[in-house]
């Protein structure tokens, strides 16, 4: 994997990348680019889109920097490993925090779970691709998570696909080795979906359905019991440690 290119800046161009492309600039990345970051026409930065790899491209403007011209590729396109991160939302900051941590994390899917003692209803799409986009702008991120819309729990059940495996973070469920019981099924993961519930925990009937899933597996996060958003950096180390990316497999 070539080396990441930790000095120069990166945005998220949502364009065909190509060389020799032209990009026009939207207000806020001009500004961004101009004001911000201070920087002048002819100065290069690193842009990607999620699809053709990450880029390395020159701005140009007279009173404002409002376009870029793309000049060669640094890293081809990658995949995030096949990892949908369920869970309850939470309040602002928090979830901001969540979305930006699962990111970094490599999850390849947002899902919004609404459960019965979920605390917050109504789930800002916009808000969540832009934290998605700011995390992958920071972090040398190539492939973007995609955000999807807010659904009951019964009709997350009901629509995933049953050879996926379901990692399902209970604080209810005895202490275990959870490495150990992640290793478990290595060999024979077809895609996963981690759920994690709002802080109020799952109601039994909730969890009386859940057990009842197809390729389920009961996963405790240690003898304490964590805040929702520690829950989710947690789960996903563990998941990705076991069966993502973070082995070679």
């Amino acid at each position: 994997m070539p080396a990441h290119d930790f000095r120069s800046p990166r945005l998220f161009i949502d364009a065909l990348l190509a060389a020799g492309a032209t990009v026009t600039l939207d207000r806020d990345q001009s500004n961004y680019l101009g004001n911000v970051l201070r920087l002048a026409a002819g100065d290069t930065v690193l842009v990607f889109n999620g699809r053709d790899g990450e880029w390395r491209a020159q701005v140009s403007g007279r009173k404002r920097l409002d376009s870029l011209t793309v000049e060669s590729v640094t890293r081809p396109q990658d995949r995030l490993p096949d990892l949908t991160y369920a869970f309850a939302p939470l309040k602002h900051a928090r979830l901001d925090y969540m979305v930006q941590k699962a990111v970094e994390m490599g999850a390849a899917a947002l899902q919004p779970v609404i459960t019965r003692f979920t605390q917050v209803a109504r789930v800002n799409g916009e808000r969540m691709r832009a934290n998605v986009v700011e995390a992958a702008e920071q972090c040398g991120i190539l492939s973007l998570a995609a955000v999807h819309d807010p659904v009951p729990l019964d009709r997350f059940l009901s629509a995933r696909a049953s050879e996926r495996l379901l990692v399902f973070c209970d604080e209810a469920a005895g202490v275990a080795d959870p490495v150990r019981t992640l290793a478990g099924a290595r060999d024979d993961s077809r895609g996963v979906d981690l759920l994690i519930g709002p802080e109020g925990g799952f109601a039994e009937e909730e969890r009386a359905v859940l057990l009842r899933q197809p390729r389920i597996m009961r996963l405790a996060l240690g003898p304490r019991i964590l805040r929702a958003d520690t829950a989710a950096v947690a789960a996903l180390a563990l998941v990705q440690t076991a069966l993502g990316d973070w082995s070679e497999r």
